[in-house]
Formats: C-alpha cells, structure tokens, sequence
C-alpha cells in the first residue's frame, strides 16, 4: 500500500538521527519539567496533544508570539503539511493541507479545508484571515474530518482557539513597526463585571505600503491596510453553566495583490506593440509593475456567536449559535499593464447562519461518548463583470492583425450594416454576471470511544449529512461580437456569391453549407477572438439550478498505549464536501442536456458545452501513528494514504474558471515533527511531511488526460526547522528564536509548463526578544530574512495571447516590536 516513491525511510530516519541523540524511550523520564502539556479539542472534547489519536499540529500562543506569526498565512511557516497561497485579492487564500485543498476564486466552491474560530465555521477565504489579538492556540488536523467537522473538512481543519476571559484583570498593548512603514497596533483589555460576568475587548489595526511600485499611477501595491473589533462575555450564572458570547468586525480596504509578468509570448510582445502597453517582461520577482488600474480590496466581515454549556450529572449540553456576513468588493486591472484594456470589478455578499447542538459524556467508566446535530444555512449574491476600456477594441484589432485579418471588425460591422468602430467592444461594454447560491444542510453525529482496558481504546465515529443548493445565473450584459455564429455568417455570405454567379439556389446551398465550415469560409478565423460567448441563464426549463447531496461518513481507529510516554494508533476513515456550483462566466450546460435545451429552443449562438457543477468529493484514509515522549522531547509519525474521488478541481482558463471533477486524487505520505532540549534553555524541533501525490485518473482535464501525473502546486518535500534559546539579562528573561521552511521545486498550475511557473520555498524567520520584570517586552524580528521569493499560482492571459503572470510572495519583512502588559 505505502509504496512511496521519490522518498524513502532511510531519508527519514537519517533527518531524524542527525537531530536525535541517541537516548531510550522511558517510562520514567523528567519530560514533564520540560514539556508543556499541551490540551487540544480535536475530538471536541479535551486530550493532550500526546494522547489524542488524529494527525494533529498545535501553535501555541508563545510560538505564535515567537515566530511573528500575523495571521494564518504565517502558519505554513512551522506547520509544514500546511499551505496557503495568497492570490489576486485580499480575500482569496487557498488552503490546502497534504496537498489537497481548493475553494478560492469561486464563491460556489467550498473550501475542502475546513476553518473554524472558537468552534464556529467560516465558510469562505474572506471570513477567515482576521488579524485575531489573544490567540491561545492553533489546531492543524491533517486528513478527512468529516465525522465530526461536517461536510467541508474532506482535506482537514484549521481550528483557531482564543483566550477566554476568567475574570482576572489586565490590560496588554504592542506596537509593531517595520519596513514598509508597517505599523501594527494591537490592544486587549478584561476584567470581570461581576461575581458571574467576565469580559474581554481587544482591537488591532495593521498598516503596511506595498511591496511593488506601480509606475504608471505612482502608487504602490500589495499593501496591508485592516483594522478589527472583538469583544466577548463569559457568564457563569452558577457553577453548571457557562455562556461565552462573541461579536467581531473587522474591515479591509488594501491595494493588493501584485502580479509579474512570468513569459512574454511573442503574440504578446506584438499586440502590447500595436497598443502601446507597457510591461515588465519576463521578470518573476519585479519590484514594478505598469497598471492602469490599481487593484481594488474591500471587505467587511461581522458576526457573533453565542456557546452555552451546561453540565448535567452524566453529560454536558453544548449549544453553538453563530450569525456571519462577509461583504466583499474587488477591483483589478485584468490585463496587468499599462494599457486601458478591461478590468474586472467583483462583489460578493454571502450570509451565514450556523447552529450546533452536541450531548457528551462527563462521567466515569470505560465508555465516553458524544452525539450531535449541526445546521448551516448561507446565502450567496455574487456580481463579476469584465469592462472594456479605450484601448480594448485597438487590442482586438491588433488580434486579428496578427492572424492576417486587418481591420476584420469593421468589415463585420459593414456587412451586418453596424455603425463602424463602435458596435464591437465599446468602451462603455463589456459583460456582467450575476448569481446566487442558497445552500442549507444538516447533519447528525456521534462517537464513542470504548476503552477496552487501560491501554487499549477503540473510537467509532459516524455522520449523515445532507446539503442542498439551489443556484441561479444570468448575463445582464454580454459581449455582442461573441454572440455572431460565424459560420452561419459565412454560408448567408458565400451563398449569395455563388447565386450571383448564377448557380441555382438548391446547389448554392449545398455548396454553401460545405464551404462555410472550411477555409472558404473568411470569417472563420474571428472565432479564436471570441471569448466571451454569451451566457445560458439557469434555471430554466431544461436545468434547474438544484443539487440535494447525502452521505453517510465515519472514522474507526484503535489507539494503543504502549506505556506512560509510547501511544500507536491506526485507523481509517471517510470524508465528503458535498456539491460546488461554478459561479463563473464558464458555467456551461453538461453535454447531456445540450439535445433537450435545443428542443426547448433555449440554446445560444456558440453555446459550449460543459459543467454547472462538480459532483461531490469523497475522501478516503488510512492512517498508522505513532506519539511519544521521551526523556527530554517528543516525537510523532504518522504514515498515510489518502484519496480523494472526485476532486473538484478549479482552473483558471483566462475569462472564467473551469470546475471539473478529477475522477481520483491520492496521495501517500510519512510526517513526523521531533522536539528536543538538548539543555533546560535550548529547545529544537524539526518537522517535515513527505508526499507522493498523483492523479490516478483525470481524463476531462482542461489540457486532456493528465491521468498518472502529479498534480502540480503539490510539494512532494516540506521541512520545518526551529530553534528556540531561552535566557536571563540581568533577572530579566530573553529568547531567540528561529525557523526555516523548505518546500522542494514543483510546477504551480497544470496547465503551463514547469520552466515558467515553478517554486520552491526556502524562508528564514528570526526574533529575539525580551520581558523586563515591569511587564514591558522589546523584540526584534524579520520574515524572509534571506529575500527568497516564489511564485505562489500562474496563470495564462486575458484574451489568449499566450502570455504567463503570476503571484509572487512578499519580500524580506522586519521590524521591532514592543508591548506592555499591565
């Protein structure tokens, strides 16, 4: 089954040798004088890390301080079978974990990773990267988590835990600055109302100038410009029940992201000449760009949430009510140049209202067991549009300049009798999408872990969920030059040529049909500029824009203790993301129903074919695991095959996305991370996830049968090293800390090739630190300290001219900090 290639356990044990001295397992070791018991909600209810049997990394609030972690994009940075990639807004960040992960760019997709904060889910990329100012910690749960997480956990979960107020009173306020002229402010305040209500209220704001100075409009771009409010109450009207009550907003109006020029094809080259276009070609990592436009972000995210727990004599009653908006606005200059040619303005309003109700065991005795019910209902309004600006319609006419078609608009134009110059791509056009998604679902679960003895523990888990959707789609404005049918364009035109030569009218038609189709035909080429065809509305007579999903998920694993220090399990287990819609111009009518939609008379001129939706993914894993302390750290492996059937796969095809179902996505893996204090002071960890990822058969992809490749974006390598030397200066305690993140050179979009739009990741981040015995604390630090820059995604062009751009990564970042608790 493990048959891993590309990667071998000699690799791994030799990693794992160099950082570990050569020292026994022991029942009776002082590894609770070092190691800090670490309490995770994994299973939601609390274990220890060391204890609990799931594939799961803990980001501790002191880590998190230490490493210069902002915001969960950091997080890659030490949990390495994590990865975020940041794309062309501020509200687009992908999340994938062991590779696999997708949702970003398309609101009718959600994400296979599921995020959580404080137990509540953020379905969407734009809800879930608030600046959060007292986190305690960062659960990672690696493979499907579906049983107990639901329908959007097939790839995993990111679970966010911050502090809860007790009562005790205190205040904490830092400053954070660095280059860029980053300014980073954050402040949190508690204290108890009464005997029974404690507080909490924290607030941040965080600036920071872009990165890539955009030439054309003086103006720079990839900044950072957000600011958040948080407040909570915890009352405890007795000593049964506990009521924790959360509100938030957090705003984001920030120029971002930038895009470089990766490959100038000659197409390109020829056209931006004809245009006037400026670019910076070919450069991966340009500190300039030329954009006409500056990429608009704005995004408002509220919401609150209301737990209840109250503990009867053998279980607790836990109630989780959440309400959340996200309003999202964005703007960028779709061609990335210098040149006016079309920009793409997109908002989003999605609401969400989310209610869990779970019963779990408190009581004594061999069996511990939890039951729930969970009910999500969102609603989605969405509006893309592509305006055309001055020099689009000169852009087109440089298209078919290069084709050998000069001035092939206005002939169209004249010969359809269309006021010349100004029917086909007007400044004032272009197309306009609007759709929206209502989606509700309920699920029910329960787990019952039965402790066969001390030692031995088996865990059975299972979930039903049913999901519906009901979507809708319509071009309020579309492009009219790809709405003419060429071809029939070229038989009226051929035909009327040949009845003027005298041929009878029942063999010019004949002839006609023939030659429309072929080369005679001159219109022919104008097809390959025609890519915005218009758009069939839905639902409609035919398609009726619904999907009503079930499926019955579940976990089984064993977990042996071996000893105090020693936990093996294994097991397996099943995930499932239900329907995704696409909300892009691409949505196009599967090839099935195309025979009923034209008896319906319902189909458009050059209407493709294609898929409104993507069926639903199920996730498949079997997992070994190994957990252990020893004498002065830890130590856990986990060995791993993980498929995924029907892997919704997203691409960006220069207009639209394609959502195309991969018939199977897999991937087997070994992951370990390894902590040791050499001394009391010095604490080392090293930690790495090594994959074997293929499409074992994908047979529609957009470039065809890619089926027994990798997949790109997939690192098959990934290494976290830190350290961390703790210290006294004069009664006053210190640190350094440092961590690097290695990420081995893959290709970053299936459909280009790996010498444009490959990456490897090398990054080192450093901070020293100090706390005076006062309360006030000074830290320097720096991200990327070595400037290594990657290319997250690549893309192709807007209007097919063969051209590559891509993401990059953010340089070199430091600062100094200072804060103050009092």
């Amino acid at each position: 089954m493990f048959n891993i290639q590309k990667m071998t356990i000699k690799r791994i044990i030799a990693t794992l040798a160099v950082t570990l001295p050569a020292t026994s397992i022991s029942s009776h070791s002082n590894a609770e004088q070092l190691i800090e018991e670490i309490i995770v909600t994994a299973s939601k209810r609390e274990n220890t890390l060391q204890e609990s049997s799931v594939a799961v990394s803990v980001v501790t609030s002191d880590a998190i301080e230490k490493a210069q972690i902002l915001d969960l994009r950091d997080l890659q940075s030490i949990v390495p079978s994590l990865r975020v990639n940041q794309l062309q807004n501020s509200s687009n960040t992908n999340f994938n974990i062991r590779g696999f992960g997708n949702g970003a760019n398309n609101p009718g997709i959600e994400p296979s990773v599921g995020v959580f904060i404080d137990g509540v889910y953020r379905s969407r990329s734009a809800a879930q990267i608030s600046d959060l100012p007292n986190l305690e910690r960062v659960e990672v749960l690696r493979g499907p988590q579906s049983t107990l997480f639901g329908k959007n956990a097939s790839a995993g979960v990111v679970s966010v835990v911050t502090a809860v107020p007790d009562g005790e009173q205190y205040s904490k306020i830092s400053l954070t600055a660095g280059n860029y002229n980053q300014l980073l402010l954050k402040a949190v305040t508690a204290g108890a109302l009464s005997d029974s209500v404690a507080f909490e209220l924290s607030a941040t704001k965080n600036t920071r100038d872009g990165y890539v100075d955009n030439v054309t409009l003086g103006s720079e771009v990839g900044e950072r410009n957000r600011k958040s409010v948080r407040g909570q109450l915890m009352i405890t009207p007795n000593d049964k029940t506990r009521i924790r009550i959360i509100a938030d907003i957090d705003k984001i109006d920030e120029i971002c992201c930038p895009v470089n020029n990766l490959f100038e094809s000659p197409l390109e080259t020829f056209v931006n000449a004809q245009t006037g276009a400026v670019i910076v070609p070919n450069t991966r990592f340009s500190s300039r760009a030329h954009y006409n436009q500056n990429p608009a972000n704005k995004i408002d995210n509220s919401g609150f949430s209301v737990q209840v727990d109250h503990d009867f004599e053998h279980f607790t009653l836990t109630s989780i009510t959440a309400d959340r908006r996200v309003e999202s606005f964005s703007n960028i200059d779709a061609d990335f140049t210098s040149a006016n040619y079309i920009t793409n303005p997109i908002d989003t309003d999605i609401d969400t209202f989310t209610q869990e109700l779970r019963l779990t065991s408190n009581g004594s005795g061999n069996l511990d067991w939890m039951v729930g019910a969970y009910y999500f209902d969102e609603s989605i309004d969405h509006s893309d549009r592509l305006d055309y600006g001055p020099s689009f319609r000169p852009f087109i006419d440089a298209l078919t300049l290069a084709q050998g078609s000069p001035n092939a608009l206005a002939g169209v134009e004249t010969i359809l009798g269309l006021p010349v110059g100004q029917a086909f791509f007007p400044a004032s056009g272009g197309v306009h999408e609007v759709s929206t998604l209502d989606n509700e679902a309920l699920s029910f679960f329960g787990q019952l872990d039965w402790h066969i003895n001390d030692r031995l523990t088996a865990t059975l888990g299972l979930n039903y969920t049913e999901d519906e959707k009901d979507a809708t789609l319509e071009q309020i404005e579309q492009d009219s030059f790809s709405s003419i049918d060429f071809v029939q364009l070229g038989f009226g035109a051929i035909f009327q040529q040949l009845v003027g030569m005298g041929l009878d009218p029942a063999l010019a038609t004949a002839q006609a049909t023939a030659l429309s189709t072929t080369e005679a035909n001159p219109f022919l080429p104008l097809q390959a500029v025609q890519f915005l065809p218009p758009v069939l509305a839905y639902p409609n007579s035919v398609e009726d824009g619904k999907t009503d999903d079930d499926e019955i998920t579940y976990t089984f694993r064993l977990s042996y203790q071996l000893n105090d220090n020693i936990n093996i399990y294994g097991g397996v287990g099943t995930g499932f993301k239900a329907s995704s819609i696409n909300m892009s111009r691409d949505s196009l009518p599967f090839a099935a129903n195309m025979a009923a939609l034209q008896a319906a008379g319902l189909t458009l001129p050059n209407l493709g074919t294609g898929t409104r939706n993507a069926d639903p993914e199920e996730a498949t894993l079997i997992e070994l695991g190994l957990k252990a302390k020893f004498e002065r750290g830890t130590l856990n492996i986990a060995i791993f095959d993980q498929e995924i059937d029907n892997f919704q796969s997203n691409i960006f095809e220069g207009t639209g996305f394609k959502l195309i179902n991969a018939e199977k996505q897999s991937t087997e893996g070994i992951e370990f991370d390894l902590t040791y204090w050499p001394t009391d002071a010095l604490r080392l960890s090293i930690a790495g996830t090594f994959l074997d990822p293929v499409f074992d058969s994908f047979t529609q992809s957009t470039v065809g049968d890619i089926s027994g490749k990798t997949p790109a974006g997939i690192h098959e390598t990934s290494l976290s090293l830190a350290a961390s030397y703790n210290f006294t200066i004069g009664g006053n305690e210190a640190y350094i800390n440092g961590d690097y993140q290695y990420e081995d050179d893959v290709p970053t979009n299936d459909n280009i090739p790996a010498s444009i739009s490959s990456e490897e990741i090398k990054s080192l981040n450093l901070r020293a630190g100090l706390t005076i015995q006062n309360g006030l604390s000074l830290s320097i630090w720096a991200r990327n300290l070595t400037n290594h820059r990657s290319i997250s995604t690549a893309f192709r062009t807007v209007g097919g001219t063969g051209g590559v751009f891509g993401y990059p990564t953010q340089p070199r970042t430091y600062g100094m900090s200072i804060g103050m608790e009092f």
